[in-house]
């Protein structure tokens, strides 16, 4: 005895209530619960639906789906910043490496031509303009998931990674004390070494917010099969 499709919309309106958001865990419990509920009905097929879904549930233990939800989130942060890094990594070789060794130059060399009192703001002032740009960016990024129908787990995490980081670090800029920046960077290897991270730290943010977010639809079709009939 198989589920009707009226069932099968059931059940994801049923992991929908349970706090299972993402399309792609939803199709995985529904088939988890479909199957398991057709077992049952294999043994006695006068068992009501719901009362073999409540039994199916059940298995989940106190937490439900919770557990499932953590497992999933967690095996697809480590497939996203595998995807971050494999493209982050490429502003380490040639001929990218070169911008990036430009881009850290210019900043130590700015920092150089300003007076003592200066450096830890410039440092700090330049970071924060930078990083609002991309968080506007981002932010625009985010919209995209509004104007979906099914929200997918990978897409979540590309789409809204560059947005909650950034954010972060942002309030983290706005801490810092421009006067300490000031004392690392009196050095010139302190000076370098920072003109150096700060560069690094927004190629990140830009691979995160500009280079990945358009290839989403791509990284979806790899990670989904159905993504692609959807």
């Amino acid at each position: 005895m198989k589920l009707t499709q009226s069932q099968i919309q059931d059940l994801y309106d049923f992991t929908r209530r349970h706090f299972v958001e993402h399309y792609d865990v939803q199709t995985e419990l529904v088939d988890h619960l479909a199957n398991g509920i057709e077992q049952q009905w294999a043994v006695d097929p006068n068992i009501p639906f719901q009362e073999a879904l409540q039994a199916e549930f059940s298995k989940f233990g106190v937490f439900g789906f919770h557990d499932v939800i953590s497992e999933k989130t967690k095996a697809m942060e480590k497939r996203y910043w595998k995807i971050l890094w494999s493209f982050y990594k490429t502003y380490f070789k040639l001929p990218r490496i070169l911008m990036l060794i430009i881009m850290t130059l210019v900043v130590y060399t700015s920092m150089g031509v300003l007076t003592y009192e200066s450096k830890g703001y410039f440092i700090s002032f330049l970071f924060l303009g930078v990083m609002s740009v991309i968080f506007v960016k981002a932010i625009k990024n985010r919209k995209r998931l509004k104007n979906n129908s099914k929200k997918w787990l990978m897409e979540d995490m590309i789409l809204n990674h560059g947005t909650s980081l950034a954010f972060v670090n942002l309030g983290l800029q706005v801490c810092i004390n421009p006067m300490i920046l000031k004392e690392v960077v009196l050095h010139p290897i302190g000076a370098f070494v920072m003109a150096f991270l700060l560069t690094a730290m927004v190629l990140l943010f830009y691979v995160m917010v500009y280079v990945i977010p358009p290839r989403t639809e791509e990284f979806l079709i790899k990670t989904y099969p159905e993504y692609k009939m959807g």
